[in-house]
């Protein structure tokens, strides 16, 4: 039996799998984000390329047409310095803060946020010469090397078919004058990064899936770490239910005690049983002294047949009084008139008459 044999057959549980990530154990594809950084740095370079190119060219002929007025002093160098920062800030800081929300995204979209402060610290285990042969010589390293290669293998692919494609232009290429040319190499370039990053994005997702499920695999549980779980978090399943059973027999003697006093029971007729008490001395209101479901309620009905106690069955009541009314608990005020029609059904039956609340 997969219980006696310890194989992991039973999904993972809240707790194991909160456990896994507080360790840092998520389903994560690097080369999902590898490929989405490829694709979004050559969208964004094809939108916004050739500003910055402008830009620099108009930057680079403004600074040759007036170095013959630059000052070689140290003033001034800090001040061409300064202007040059702004202007690669203007140029750079777009893009860059475009990838980094790229790439911060495409982690995010795979496992949500995480931080783990203790994966900072230094590991001399990761420094092990032996630990990193035994990785990359292991079933997964090999894996990683097949999967690499096939990677190699389609962007090579796909980069092949785009120049073949285009293999009239490439020849050509050498007629073209220097910003014709330097145009074409850019397009041809970017062109062919975003179609090889859609399919790396495409190896990518199906990487992700594999790691999702390969980290499903590793989460599963046997029968013996089921009930290890439990018992941490619940305790014993024993004492658990020896507990629960004390609780039932108190229950039990404290309706074996309180349904003897009840005028009442009123029932569902067989799942509910809710037993009711009218002292119109003592009481402003009729009392709920005993309620239960299943078990419980076929008791209250056996000790009421014991006991001469009326069983009337009234389903929308009984539910009410099961569902609002805590025991030792008046009747509440839109339930009175129908306790009090009960009642007077049972003094009736009994041949006597229904009691009036003493004066206040």
């Amino acid at each position: 039996m997969p219980e006696q044999s310890g194989d992991k057959t039973y999904d993972a549980t809240p707790h194991r799998r909160q456990q896994a990530r507080e360790q840092g154990q998520v389903a994560f594809s690097q080369d999902l984000g590898s490929a989405a950084l490829l694709l979004v740095g050559a969208g964004v370079l094809m939108v916004w390329g050739r500003g910055v190119c402008e830009g620099v060219a108009a930057y680079l002929a403004f600074q040759l047409r007036t170095v013959g007025t630059l000052q070689a002093d140290p003033g001034a160098f800090v001040e061409h310095s300064h202007a040059l920062m702004r202007q690669l800030a203007t140029w750079l800081l777009p893009i860059l803060g475009v990838l980094m929300l790229a790439g911060a995204l495409s982690s995010v979209l795979q496992f949500g946020f995480l931080f783990l402060p203790e994966k900072l610290q230094f590991d001399w285990s990761r420094m092990s010469p032996l630990a990193g042969l035994k990785r990359i010589f292991s079933l997964q390293g090999a894996m990683r090397l097949g999967f690499g290669l096939f990677k190699v293998a389609i962007v090579a692919t796909v980069a092949g078919v785009l120049l073949y494609r285009r293999r009239d232009e490439v020849l050509l290429a050498s007629q073209m004058s220097v910003p014709v040319l330097a145009k074409f190499t850019v397009e041809l370039v970017l062109s062919t990064a975003l179609w090889t990053g859609a399919a790396l994005f495409v190896l990518a997702i199906l990487d992700y899936a594999f790691q999702k499920w390969k980290h499903e695999q590793d989460l599963k549980m046997t029968h013996q770490e089921v009930r290890e779980e439990m018992k941490n978090l619940q305790g014993d399943p024993q004492v658990i239910a020896r507990r629960k059973q004390i609780q039932r027999q108190m229950a039990l003697n404290r309706i074996g005690d309180k349904v003897p006093m009840a005028d009442v029971v009123v029932t569902n007729p067989t799942e509910l049983a809710v037993a009711i008490q009218y002292d119109p001395q003592t009481m402003a209101a009729p009392v709920v002294v005993a309620k239960g479901a299943g078990v419980i309620a076929q008791r209250i009905r056996r000790l009421a047949l014991e006991n001469n106690i009326p069983v009337v069955e009234r389903k929308p009541l009984a539910r009410l009084l099961y569902k609002e009314v805590d025991v030792g608990r008046p009747v509440p005020d839109q339930s009175y008139a129908a306790v009090a029609e009960v009642l007077a059904y049972v003094y009736k039956l009994k041949g006597k008459k229904m009691p009036t609340p003493a004066a206040a």
